[in-house]
Order: C-alpha cells, then structure tokens, then sequence
C-alpha cells in the first residue's frame, strides 16, 4: 500500500472516531497531534496535542517572513483559545512564544508551562514585542505608509503583561501536568537560556518535541541533553540540508569587522537579541582581548531588552559555559543605546563602529533604522549572523537585491552583505542526526517541522535512510492520530 493511501486511511479513521468514538468510548484516550505552523517554514511553531476532550498547544509562536505566512497571525486560531488546556513552551524565542499575547486576549485562561530561564526571558522579549508592535502602528500611521487606517499593532504591550501572569515556571527534569492524565518533562536543549526539549506522556504513550536543537560545541551553550524514549518524536529542521562550515565564525568576524573599520565604515549586525547577540558580545570580548580588531573600535548594542537577557546569563550560569568574568564582559565590551534618540544619533555618526540591534532577520526593530542609514554607503557592511528564513529582509538581502522596502519606502543596498552561517544556535544536520542516534530506542514514527521545504525534507530522507526510523514531514494544519 502507497503512502497518499496510508495516510487517506488515517484520515478517514480520524474523522469515523471523531464522529462516532464518542458512542464507543474510543474518544476518552484517543491521542491526535494537530500541527498549527512551523511547517514548511521555520517560524510560528505550534502544535495541538489533545487527549480525549484535553487540548494542550505545544509552543505559541508567531508567524515571520512571507506575507502569506505573517497573514496567518491574523486569522482566526484554527482552535477556540478558552478550550486549550495548557501551553507548553520549549523556550522563549517569538517564533516559539510571541503569539501567546493573541491567545490569551481571545480567551485562552489555563498554565503556561516553561523553564525557569524561559520564564525570566519571556517577561523581557513578549513586552518588548508588544511595544515594538505599538511603536510600529504609530509610526506607520504617522509617516502615512500602511494600507489599513489606522495601522493597528497585533498586540500591545499591555497584552503581552498579561500573557506573562500565566507563566508557570517549571525546573528542568520535574514532572508537571498541563492537563489531566498528562504528565511532562524538559530536558535541556542547548541553543539558548531555558531551551528544552520537552515529552508528554499519556494513556503509556510519550510525544517528544525537540524544541530548537543547540549545538555540541557551542561556544557559549552546553550541549543538548541525548534525547529520552519516545514513541513519537517531532523534530526540528532548520538546517536539515546543510552542515555548518567548519571554518572559524570568530576569524570571519574580525575579519570582516577589520576591512569595514579601514574603509571607513560602519558594521551593522542585526542579531536576536536573546542567544545571538549575547554569542557577538563574546566573541567580539575576545577578539579585542587578542588584538584582532581595533580596541578602540566603538561597538553598540541598540537592544534594550538583549542588555536585560545579557544579566540572566549571571543568574543561570549553570545552562552554559561561561565564568563570571566572561558574563560580566557581555555587559562592558558594548555601549548600551538606552534610547530612541541615542539610537537615531548612531545614525549621524559618520565614523568607524560596529552596531548591532534586533531584529535578527531585520524583520522588525531598530534594526530597520539602521539599514535604512547605512545600506545605501558602500564603505559599509551588513552582516547577517546564522539563518534567514525565506521572505525576510535578510533573505533578500543576501540574495542580492538592490534595494529593500521600509516602513513603505525602497532603500538602496550599495553596502556589502554578508553572512556568517556557523554563527549559529541550532545544530546542523549532521549534528541533529548524532542527537537522534543517542535516542535508547526508535520511535514509532518521526515528524520532521521547522524548516524550509528541502531542509524539511533533507532531513526526513536522512533519518529514514541512516537511522531507518518511519519519517515524515506533515503539512499545515495535518491532524494524525497517534495509537
């Protein structure tokens, strides 16, 4: 029997148990996984998991990149917000957690469980998103460029403040319940402060979502905690088709700081404020204790909320690998932008420095100010750390166009573009595939989200064909049961 056949028959139980189980008493442990987003994409992670009549969503993210995909926070939630049990995040970063202020004002009322870190950083980055989104609105309907009147922010500030009075902070290995009959764990996952790996187990069977998956080696992160027992795994795929370069991030980074500083010119690093910009720091601590850039060369950070995560690294210093001298460094190496009107400074000053500000694919943020003053000088650079999901401003950016659209106008692009790939919080694949192989046991069956399309299925191929565990990589909004 072909697959398209297997997989009609699944529906079609499917739908036969969601009519007529609950005469037969089938409905009370039956077991369906439900995928919201983070397919054939890598952004608005969420997954229904429902036992019986008990909806758990697994991640609340926002949708980033095309406008189709961002289109979809603005639709009504493909499930009633007041009937979801609980919400369980594996860690705190917007595509994972920034559309939980949505949920909570259409009614949703029960837990949001997470790790502790996960908690501390979520109270930073959902409000800071929230007065991003306001400040956006405002701008917009002030310099008159959106097409709605007026331009309305998808949630406020004040949104996001009570979103956060739902968080629930879990330590890492405990049991919690996020609804009757289920029982959860995390497990840390490297890739930043809180990550997790998270299982749910119910009725004897165990769902486990690999959350982001973090690197072996990372620089600043401890490694990703082997994967436990599972019977159904879902797997993250962001660089499902490529490995890392094995070349030095650290001597492409001087190097490229170094070339712009002696043209003149200004390196603007957009860069995720939690994670990204606290590794830049690091290295950029480092290679002016070697000497490999200028000591005097000024370095920015316009991130208000990456100087609040900077100081968590203090307080969870158990998650990663750096000694209270090197975290205290995170703080010194830059210059905090504490305001807006420090922020639009920067952009008169003509002279040598490195800015980085959030966002990391420049799809929001200071950032855009940034581009917007300097991607037109060919003396400057914009230097773009790790992955940039198909449809951003990074994307593009990278592949060549002339030009980019801000705040409704085009911008000209004369500066020099360039990436450094191996920046990165996530594992490549060769990396996800040594994670998976420490699993004790196969899984029944694998789903491979979280990535762009090839890389999605890349590594489904990988998987079937090197671990010879059953794979495959679902469609939006795809609803299997799991016996």
């Amino acid at each position: 029997m072909s697959f398209s056949h297997c997989r009609i028959l699944c529906e079609l139980s499917l739908t036969w148990i969601k009519f007529f189980g609950l005469g037969l008493g089938y409905a009370a442990n039956m077991l369906t996984l439900k995928f919201l987003g983070a397919t054939g994409t890598v952004t608005g992670s969420k997954y229904l998991l429902r036992h019986g009549d008990d909806p758990v969503l697994v991640d609340c993210g926002l949708f980033q990149g095309y406008k189709q995909l961002r289109l979809r926070n603005w639709e009504p939630f493909p499930v009633l917000p007041a009937a979801i049990r609980g919400v369980v995040l594996t860690h705190a970063h917007l595509d994972h957690s920034g559309f939980l202020p949505v949920l909570v004002s259409e009614g949703f009322r029960g837990k949001v469980f997470c790790t502790e870190a996960t908690r501390d950083l979520c109270r930073i980055l959902l409000p800071d998103s929230g007065r991003l989104l306001e400040e956006e609105a405002l701008y917009a309907n002030r310099h008159n460029f959106s097409k709605h009147k007026p331009a309305l922010p998808l949630y406020s500030e004040a949104d996001a403040l009570r979103a956060l009075e739902h968080l629930v902070a879990v330590p890492v290995g405990h049991e919690f319940s996020p609804a009757p009959e289920m029982l959860g764990r995390f497990q840390l996952a490297g890739h930043i402060l809180g990550a997790a790996s998270v299982s749910l187990r119910c009725d004897g069977r165990t769902v486990m979502f690999s959350g982001d998956v973090g690197r072996p080696n990372d620089p600043i992160m401890r490694p990703p905690t082997a994967p436990g027992a599972c019977d159904y795994l879902v797997v993250e795929s962001t660089y499902g088709d490529r490995r890392h370069a094995p070349s030095d991030p650290a001597g492409q980074l001087a190097d490229v700081i170094s070339r712009t500083a002696a043209r003149g010119g200004v390196t603007v690093i957009p860069a995720f404020a939690v994670g990204r910009a606290q590794e830049l720091l690091y290295e950029i601590w480092k290679l002016k204790q070697a000497g490999a850039i200028p000591a005097a060369l000024p370095v920015y950070l316009n991130s208000p909320m990456a100087v609040d995560a900077t100081r968590l690294y203090i307080k969870h210093h158990d998650q990663h690998r750096l000694d209270e001298r090197s975290c205290h460094a995170l703080g010194q190496v830059a210059h905090i932008v504490n305001s807006v009107e420090e922020s639009m400074a920067l952009n008169r000053r003509q002279a040598p420095m490195v800015i980085i500000a959030a966002s990391g694919m420049a799809t929001g943020g200071r950032v855009l100010h940034h581009l917007k003053a300097f991607a037109g000088d060919s003396r400057n650079t914009i230097l773009f750390a790790g992955f940039q999901a198909a449809g951003t401003r990074g994307a593009r950016m990278l592949a060549g166009e002339t030009s980019v659209k801000i705040h409704g106008e085009y911008f000209p692009v004369r500066a020099r573009v360039e990436l450094i790939g191996n920046l990165s919080a996530h594992a490549d694949a060769d990396e996800i595939l040594d994670w998976l192989s420490q699993s004790p046991a196969a899984p029944r069956q694998v789903f491979v989200t979280h990535g762009e399309p090839a890389a999605a299925d890349a590594l489904r191929l990988r998987i079937a064909e090197q671990l010879h565990w059953p794979c495959r990589v679902p469609d939006y909004l795809d609803e299997v049961v799991l016996a």
